[in-house]
């Protein structure tokens, strides 16, 4: 009974340890698309672009460098998509205008101003806390099935409060690594 004990809730801890690892990675995933100022492909390269009839990522597409601070060069794979990526970008909301050189597609990203700075720090506030809620929900997921375990006789109630510990010990850890990130993009963003 020990052993069984332990293999569930272990499973159960390492589902959920893993749930949360890739709820950081997402949220961290989702700083990257918020435009600092700088240059950086993670903006434009999960942008949708009309291609060869089908809708595909600009990833797939191009080859992405960044020359300078405020600047991103775009390099089409095959030219004949050129037009179509121009056009991805002019329609997103990045508030761009892409400069074509029949080669590459230039981006220049002009400093922002303090308000949009603001307003981008309270998108990614919004987006931290999106994260935070999805480490929770793993928590509660976690916290049922631990109990469902003990309900069954599976584990005593001492294991589940041990291992409802060790939860909570998961999820406090997770969530600062969402605040770090968070931190860090704000640094970022409020950076003149």
């Amino acid at each position: 009974m020990n052993t069984a004990s332990t293999e569930g809730t272990g499973e159960i801890l390492e589902g959920s340890a893993d749930r949360m690892r890739k709820a950081v990675v997402h949220a961290r995933a989702e700083f990257g698309t918020i435009r600092t100022g700088r240059a950086a492909p993670a903006l434009v390269e999960k942008l949708i672009v009309v291609a060869y009839g089908q809708e595909m990522p600009l990833q797939q597409l191009a080859g992405f460098q960044v020359p300078e601070a405020r600047q991103l060069l775009i390099t089409p794979y095959d030219r004949a998509t050129m037009g179509a990526i121009e056009k991805a970008i002019q329609n997103s909301d990045l508030g761009l205008n892409p400069s074509n050189d029949g080669h590459s597609i230039r981006l220049n990203f002009p400093p922002l101003t303090q308000d949009r700075r603001k307003e981008l720090v309270k998108k990614v506030r919004a987006m931290g806390e999106e994260g935070k809620v999805a480490i929770r929900g793993i928590r509660h997921k976690g916290r049922k099935d631990l109990e469902a375990l003990e309900k069954a006789g599976a584990i005593s109630t001492d294991a589940l409060a041990r291992a409802e510990k060790d939860l909570d010990k998961l999820t406090q850890t997770n969530e600062a690594d969402i605040d770090k990130a968070l931190a860090e993009k704000e640094q970022e963003l409020l950076e003149v």
